[in-house]
Protein backbone atom coordinates (compact mmCIF):
# COMPACT_ATOMS: atom_id res chain seq x y z
CA UNK A 1 0.00 0.00 0.00
CA UNK A 2 1.40 3.37 -0.99
CA UNK A 3 1.61 6.04 1.68
CA UNK A 4 0.36 9.55 0.93
CA UNK A 5 3.00 12.05 -0.05
CA UNK A 6 4.45 13.87 2.96
CA UNK A 7 3.35 17.51 3.10
CA UNK A 8 5.70 20.03 1.57
CA UNK A 9 7.94 21.90 3.98
CA UNK A 10 9.32 25.43 3.58
CA UNK A 11 12.82 24.03 3.02
CA UNK A 12 13.58 21.90 -0.04
CA UNK A 13 14.08 18.22 0.69
CA UNK A 14 16.55 16.09 -1.23
CA UNK A 15 15.45 12.76 0.27
CA UNK A 16 11.87 11.73 1.01
CA UNK A 17 12.80 8.35 2.51
CA UNK A 18 15.70 7.80 4.93
CA UNK A 19 16.55 4.19 5.82
CA UNK A 20 18.74 3.57 8.87
CA UNK A 21 20.64 0.47 9.77
CA UNK A 22 20.02 -0.41 13.42
CA UNK A 23 22.98 -1.98 15.26
CA UNK A 24 26.06 0.24 15.27
CA UNK A 25 24.22 3.10 13.55
CA UNK A 26 21.37 4.04 15.90
CA UNK A 27 21.95 1.49 18.68
CA UNK A 28 25.28 1.20 20.48
CA UNK A 29 25.41 -2.58 20.29
CA UNK A 30 28.56 -3.42 18.34
CA UNK A 31 30.63 -4.57 21.32
CA UNK A 32 27.77 -6.66 22.69
CA UNK A 33 27.05 -8.39 19.37
CA UNK A 34 30.75 -9.09 18.88
CA UNK A 35 30.95 -10.69 22.32
CA UNK A 36 27.79 -12.76 21.75
CA UNK A 37 29.14 -14.11 18.44
CA UNK A 38 32.42 -15.05 20.11
CA UNK A 39 30.66 -16.76 23.02
CA UNK A 40 28.34 -18.69 20.68
CA UNK A 41 31.29 -19.99 18.64
CA UNK A 42 33.13 -20.92 21.82
CA UNK A 43 30.06 -22.79 23.11
CA UNK A 44 29.97 -25.11 20.09
CA UNK A 45 33.73 -25.70 20.08
CA UNK A 46 34.69 -23.52 17.11
CA UNK A 47 37.73 -21.29 16.75
CA UNK A 48 36.71 -18.02 18.41
CA UNK A 49 36.93 -15.15 15.91
CA UNK A 50 38.84 -11.98 16.69
CA UNK A 51 36.98 -8.81 17.63
CA UNK A 52 37.57 -7.49 14.10
CA UNK A 53 36.31 -10.67 12.39
CA UNK A 54 33.27 -10.93 14.65
CA UNK A 55 32.37 -7.27 14.16
CA UNK A 56 32.74 -7.57 10.38
CA UNK A 57 29.64 -9.77 10.05
CA UNK A 58 27.33 -7.34 11.86
CA UNK A 59 24.53 -6.37 9.52
CA UNK A 60 24.31 -9.73 7.78
CA UNK A 61 21.46 -12.15 8.47
CA UNK A 62 22.16 -14.23 11.58
CA UNK A 63 22.96 -17.57 9.93
CA UNK A 64 25.02 -15.92 7.19
CA UNK A 65 26.92 -13.95 9.81
CA UNK A 66 27.63 -16.94 12.04
CA UNK A 67 28.73 -19.08 9.10
CA UNK A 68 31.20 -16.37 8.08
CA UNK A 69 32.47 -15.84 11.63
CA UNK A 70 32.85 -19.58 12.34
CA UNK A 71 33.96 -21.27 9.10
CA UNK A 72 35.23 -24.33 10.98
CA UNK A 73 31.82 -25.11 12.53
CA UNK A 74 29.97 -27.82 10.53
CA UNK A 75 26.77 -26.76 8.75
CA UNK A 76 24.70 -29.21 10.77
CA UNK A 77 25.64 -27.31 13.93
CA UNK A 78 24.45 -23.92 12.63
CA UNK A 79 21.06 -24.20 14.40
CA UNK A 80 22.88 -24.81 17.70
CA UNK A 81 25.25 -21.95 16.96
CA UNK A 82 22.31 -19.65 16.28
CA UNK A 83 20.56 -20.77 19.46
CA UNK A 84 23.66 -20.06 21.55
CA UNK A 85 24.00 -16.59 19.99
CA UNK A 86 20.36 -15.80 20.81
CA UNK A 87 20.87 -17.09 24.36
CA UNK A 88 23.79 -14.73 24.98
CA UNK A 89 22.09 -11.80 23.24
CA UNK A 90 18.81 -12.13 25.13
CA UNK A 91 20.68 -12.39 28.42
CA UNK A 92 22.38 -9.07 27.70
CA UNK A 93 19.88 -7.20 25.52
CA UNK A 94 19.01 -4.71 28.24
CA UNK A 95 22.62 -3.51 28.07
CA UNK A 96 21.82 -1.88 24.73
CA UNK A 97 21.30 1.84 24.41
CA UNK A 98 20.85 4.45 21.73
CA UNK A 99 23.92 6.44 20.79
CA UNK A 100 23.77 9.84 22.45
CA UNK A 101 22.00 12.32 20.19
CA UNK A 102 20.04 9.77 18.14
CA UNK A 103 16.63 10.64 19.58
CA UNK A 104 17.10 14.37 18.93
CA UNK A 105 18.26 13.67 15.38
CA UNK A 106 15.28 11.43 14.59
CA UNK A 107 12.85 13.90 16.14
CA UNK A 108 14.14 16.74 13.95
CA UNK A 109 14.09 14.62 10.79
CA UNK A 110 10.53 13.57 11.60
CA UNK A 111 9.52 17.23 12.02
CA UNK A 112 10.94 17.92 8.54
CA UNK A 113 8.51 15.36 7.11
CA UNK A 114 10.99 12.72 6.04
CA UNK A 115 9.77 9.14 6.09
CA UNK A 116 12.05 7.34 8.55
CA UNK A 117 12.59 3.59 8.19
CA UNK A 118 14.87 0.81 9.40
CA UNK A 119 16.67 -1.73 7.18
CA UNK A 120 18.46 -4.20 9.43
CA UNK A 121 20.10 -7.60 9.57
CA UNK A 122 18.17 -8.28 12.79
CA UNK A 123 15.16 -10.57 12.65
CA UNK A 124 11.64 -9.17 13.03
CA UNK A 125 11.23 -10.21 16.65
CA UNK A 126 14.61 -8.75 17.57
CA UNK A 127 13.81 -5.41 15.94
CA UNK A 128 10.35 -5.25 17.51
CA UNK A 129 11.87 -5.93 20.93
CA UNK A 130 14.51 -3.23 20.40
CA UNK A 131 11.97 -0.67 19.22
CA UNK A 132 9.75 -1.40 22.20
CA UNK A 133 12.63 -1.16 24.64
CA UNK A 134 13.79 2.11 23.16
CA UNK A 135 10.26 3.55 22.98
CA UNK A 136 10.87 4.32 19.32
CA UNK A 137 8.08 2.35 17.70
CA UNK A 138 6.13 5.46 16.67
CA UNK A 139 9.25 7.20 15.35
CA UNK A 140 9.57 4.97 12.28
CA UNK A 141 7.18 4.77 9.35
CA UNK A 142 8.34 1.37 8.15
CA UNK A 143 11.01 -1.30 8.50
CA UNK A 144 12.43 -4.44 6.91
CA UNK A 145 14.45 -7.22 8.51
CA UNK A 146 16.72 -9.89 7.03
CA UNK A 147 14.44 -12.82 7.92
CA UNK A 148 11.44 -11.37 6.06
CA UNK A 149 13.29 -10.15 2.94
CA UNK A 150 16.94 -10.93 2.13
CA UNK A 151 20.15 -10.30 4.00
CA UNK A 152 22.48 -7.46 3.13
CA UNK A 153 23.98 -6.59 0.69
CA UNK A 154 21.02 -7.88 -1.35
CA UNK A 155 18.93 -4.79 -2.23
CA UNK A 156 15.51 -6.31 -1.47
CA UNK A 157 15.03 -4.49 1.86
CA UNK A 158 15.46 -1.10 0.23
CA UNK A 159 13.51 -2.09 -2.86
CA UNK A 160 10.52 -3.11 -0.75
CA UNK A 161 10.64 0.08 1.32
CA UNK A 162 10.86 2.24 -1.80
CA UNK A 163 7.92 0.40 -3.32
CA UNK A 164 5.89 0.72 -0.12
CA UNK A 165 6.36 4.48 0.01
CA UNK A 166 6.39 5.10 -3.73
CA UNK A 167 9.84 6.71 -3.63
CA UNK A 168 12.51 6.59 -6.35
CA UNK A 169 16.07 5.44 -5.54
CA UNK A 170 17.43 8.95 -6.05
CA UNK A 171 15.07 10.21 -3.31
CA UNK A 172 16.07 7.44 -0.87
CA UNK A 173 19.07 7.64 1.48
CA UNK A 174 20.61 4.62 3.24
CA UNK A 175 22.63 5.26 6.42
CA UNK A 176 24.76 2.53 7.95
CA UNK A 177 27.97 1.55 9.71
CA UNK A 178 29.11 -1.36 7.52
CA UNK A 179 30.20 -2.03 3.96
CA UNK A 180 27.17 -4.34 3.73
CA UNK A 181 24.88 -1.32 4.18
CA UNK A 182 26.71 0.73 1.56
CA UNK A 183 26.85 -2.14 -0.93
CA UNK A 184 23.12 -2.72 -0.45
CA UNK A 185 22.50 0.94 -1.28
CA UNK A 186 24.64 0.67 -4.42
CA UNK A 187 22.81 -2.50 -5.43
CA UNK A 188 19.47 -0.69 -5.02
CA UNK A 189 20.66 2.40 -6.89
CA UNK A 190 20.40 4.58 -3.77
CA UNK A 191 22.85 7.11 -2.34
CA UNK A 192 24.28 6.37 1.09
CA UNK A 193 25.92 7.92 4.13
CA UNK A 194 28.33 5.95 6.33
CA UNK A 195 29.05 6.28 10.03
CA UNK A 196 32.49 5.37 11.36
CA UNK A 197 31.56 4.78 15.00
CA UNK A 198 30.04 1.30 14.43
CA UNK A 199 31.34 -2.06 13.26
CA UNK A 200 33.54 -1.37 10.22
CA UNK A 201 36.65 0.73 9.70
CA UNK A 202 35.98 3.82 7.55
CA UNK A 203 38.86 3.10 5.15
CA UNK A 204 36.68 0.42 3.53
CA UNK A 205 33.79 2.83 2.90
CA UNK A 206 35.19 5.10 0.23
CA UNK A 207 35.23 2.54 -2.59
CA UNK A 208 31.45 2.25 -2.07
CA UNK A 209 30.91 5.96 -2.75
CA UNK A 210 29.00 7.26 0.29
CA UNK A 211 28.01 10.91 0.09
CA UNK A 212 29.51 11.50 3.53
CA UNK A 213 31.22 9.65 6.38
CA UNK A 214 30.08 10.85 9.81
CA UNK A 215 32.34 10.25 12.78
CA UNK A 216 29.69 10.94 15.43
CA UNK A 217 25.92 11.25 15.76
CA UNK A 218 26.10 15.07 16.09
CA UNK A 219 28.13 15.17 12.86
CA UNK A 220 25.57 12.96 11.12
CA UNK A 221 22.72 15.09 12.47
CA UNK A 222 24.32 18.29 11.22
CA UNK A 223 24.95 16.85 7.75
CA UNK A 224 21.38 15.61 7.43
CA UNK A 225 19.94 18.98 8.44
CA UNK A 226 22.07 20.70 5.78
CA UNK A 227 21.80 18.13 3.00
CA UNK A 228 18.85 15.76 3.40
Amino acid sequence: MLHPNPPETPRSRQFDLIAFDWDGTLFDSTALITRCIQNAVRDVGGAVPSDKDAAYVIGMGLMQALAHAAPDVPVERYPELGARYRHHYIASKHDLSLFEGVLAMLTELKSRQHWLTVATGKNRQGLNDALQAAELKTMFDGSRTADETAGKPHPRMLQELMREFGVDPARTLMIGDTTHDLQMALNAGCPSVAVSYGAHEPEAFYALQPLFVAHSVPELHAWLVRNA
